[in-house]
């Protein structure tokens, strides 16, 4: 079915109106000006035993759905799902094997805020990077612009939305700790302010020689909310090789063209649109002319 002039434009000043947000602010990503003290948690690879209460708990806070083999025996997913905010994976190489818990690393200056276009995404001073699913359409960049692969996707839906931990946020606005690390029995994960938990993390790193002598997160992509230490390299464990320098400081003189480029775009489709238009109404009118002249 043609489009009417009138569609036409609505649609396009839309599109125009959302894209010009992202222009003429500055970067959405609220970078906390006190990151020592916005939320962190520490995760400890040598005290986790594996039990999964953390999944379990993320699942039952965020009504997550199960997501179970052919024959529904046990939790399938081997890898984060628009279902599964939080993983336990299991490790075994040459150096021994260890547990690792996968979820958002809530960057202190997250590169999937910096690339949203409509600020679905937003980094808030406490800590979480949050996910507004109203205002998303649908792009993707998050998923493009992380580097440790965490948004993901509702595949099998129509419209699918963006999903990912949200670090508990209403918990944490209520003075609670994640849901995760509630259920931690073992001690593997303990919430507090980044500071504290940095110290924590050297201290032991101190006192125990068999630790990797790094906190994977203090620096990656400019430092994250979630830190690590373990036993065995952090390459093994399947995290990656990650700058220390903070993504949106690249990312951002690049998204803030985006939307010129479109903008230059549309008023072209907008021009040819009305050039076709007069065109056709003129052939139309002189094959009415023809006929009637006949």
């Amino acid at each position: 079915m043609p489009i009417s002039r009138r569609n036409f434009l609505k649609l396009a000043g839309t599109g125009l109106g959302a894209l010009a947000i992202s222009a003429t602010a500055a970067p959405v990503s609220a970078k906390p000006l006190q990151a020592d003290e916005s939320a962190s948690m520490l995760y400890d690879a040598s005290l986790c035993v594996g039990c999964r209460a953390c999944q379990t708990a993320c699942k039952r806070r965020s009504g997550l759905p199960h997501e179970t083999d052919s024959q529904n025996l046990y939790e399938a997913p081997t890898d984060l799902t628009a279902d599964t905010w939080t993983l336990i994976k299991l490790y075994k190489g040459d150096d021994g094997m260890s547990f690792v818990k996968n979820q958002c690393m809530h960057c202190i200056d997250p590169a999937c805020v910096s690339v949203c276009p409509v600020a679905a995404l937003e980094k808030t001073a406490a800590g979480p990077v949050i996910y507004h699913k109203e205002r998303c359409i649908g792009c993707r960049y998050c998923m493009a612009a992380c580097p440790f692969g965490i948004p993901k996707s509702q595949w099998e839906k129509t419209f699918p939305l963006i999903q990912k931990c949200d670090f508990c946020a209403d918990r944490l606005a209520r003075g609670e700790e994640p849901a995760c690390g509630a259920a931690c029995p073992t001690g593997a994960l303990i919430y507090g302010q980044r500071r504290e938990m940095l110290s924590t993390a050297h201290t032991r790193l101190e006192n125990d020689s068999n630790f990797i002598q790094h906190v994977y997160g203090e620096t990656e992509a400019g430092g994250t909310s979630m830190l690590y230490i373990s036993k065995l390299k952090f390459a093994s464990l399947g995290f990656p090789e990650v700058s220390d320098l903070d993504l949106p400081s690249i990312t951002w003189p690049y998204m803030k063209a985006v939307p010129w480029v479109v903008g230059i775009v549309a008023t072209l489709a907008t021009g040819i649109y009305f050039r076709t238009h007069r065109l056709d109404v003129h052939a139309t009118g002189k094959e009415e002319h023809d006929g009637s002249a006949s």
